[in-house]
């Protein structure tokens, strides 16, 4: 039995994506991910991932100055939308509200937010939280050097009992990128 938070790592912008990619396929319309770490440490990578196995098409970019972009979803998707939401620049948790961000779920839709954690008292508390965090230099493994992202993952709400669900889709993600790359994610 699995038990939050689940943590991952990976070692390279694809294998981020390739990870975010098998999370998108474990969400239903309404579900909400709250993305969350520090400038430049792949959160607009898993979103890339996230969109791509929801079959969007075009470039999916952070959209921090237009704070919301809706992306159509493949008719295979479990979805018909994608809210891809950068609340980085919002100045306060009205403003959070404001963008309803709780209520375009409702549409047949998934929310995948960056900077999540100053979304989250907004959306209540069904979220899938990601944490995406560099590793200490000291821990840093020279042959894939910056590249590398600790992933943490914790459900709450309707994902509190998916632990098991979601350690099944990080375990396949971690054993094809070692396949692939050869590196252990």
């Amino acid at each position: 039995m699995s038990a939050w938070p689940l943590v991952v790592l990976s070692d390279s912008p694809a294998a981020t994506k390739d990870l975010a990619g098998r999370l998108a396929g474990l969400c239903a319309s309404g579900d909400v991910v709250l993305l969350s770490g520090d400038l430049g440490a792949g959160k607009t990578a898993f979103a890339q991932g996230f969109a791509a196995a929801l079959g969007v098409e075009g470039p999916v970019t952070s959209p921090t100055f237009a704070l919301v972009r809706q992306y159509s979803c493949a008719d295979t998707a479990p979805v018909a939308t994608l809210i891809h939401a950068d609340v980085y620049r919002t100045g306060s948790l009205g403003e959070v509200v404001e963008l309803a961000l709780g209520e375009l779920v409702e549409e047949r839709a998934i929310a995948l937010i960056e900077w999540g954690d100053l979304a989250a008292p907004a959306l209540g508390n069904d979220a899938l939280d990601v944490l995406l965090e560099l590793p200490d230099a000291a821990e840093a493994d020279a042959d894939v050097g910056t590249e590398r992202r600790i992933i943490s993952i914790r459900g709450r709400g309707r994902w509190a009992e998916r632990a098991d669900e979601v350690a099944g889709a990080l375990t396949l993600a971690s054993s094809e990128s070692a396949n692939t790359n050869g590196h252990a994610t």
